[in-house]
């Protein structure tokens, strides 16, 4: 059984809806991949696959939900899954990493920002302290618009390719749920 949706308006006005993956969204989410390019695959993946396969679909669709869940985003009549948002927690919940990733067909809506700022309420609600992604690089749209949300970015250890962007929830002064937004 599905746990009920979510629905999210972004900053353009586009209407979708979000909800938590389960066991049977298999084929939905391995589809899902099939329409996100291959440079967004890297950029999610930190690693150069040209297909997902069935132990990373079984890894998102099957998650313990207490340390970790992973958000499937729709398009607002349910018919085509048009985003992921992974949440994976330490077991203190000092950090909890973030991972998004969009179909090609779908971006330059907002959905990303949208999906992040869920992410990180669902983060900061469970306890959450710091929200963490890892980031290539070259990925400069996840990096802007992290930034632009409050995240900082410093070198990740061990791996010159790769950037930490990090940002302290319930720490910050801010009330929760509150996040900046650019203009």
């Amino acid at each position: 059984m599905h746990t009920p949706s979510q629905h999210l308006t972004t900053r353009t006005g586009f209407d979708f809806h979000v909800r938590p993956a389960c066991p049977e969204d298999e084929g939905t989410v391995a589809e899902f991949f099939t329409h996100v390019t291959r440079e967004d695959l890297r950029f999610r993946f930190l690693t150069g696959l040209s297909e997902v396969g069935h132990a990373q679909i079984v890894a998102l669709t099957h998650v313990d939900h207490r340390w970790s869940e992973n958000f499937l985003a729709f398009t607002n009549d349910g018919s085509t899954m048009i985003a992921t948002a992974m949440l994976a927690c330490d077991a203190t919940f000092e950090h909890g990493e973030v991972a998004i990733a969009l179909s090609k067909d779908y971006k330059l809506h907002g959905i990303g920002w949208e999906l992040l700022a869920h992410v990180a309420r669902f983060a900061e609600a469970k306890g959450v302290r710091v929200l963490e992604a890892i980031e290539s690089r070259e990925n400069h749209a996840a990096i802007e618009l992290e930034r632009d949300m409050g995240f900082t970015v410093e070198p990740y250890p061990g791996d010159d390719s790769l950037l930490l962007v990090s940002r302290k929830l319930m720490a910050d002064g801010l009330p929760p749920g509150a996040y900046p937004r650019a203009m």
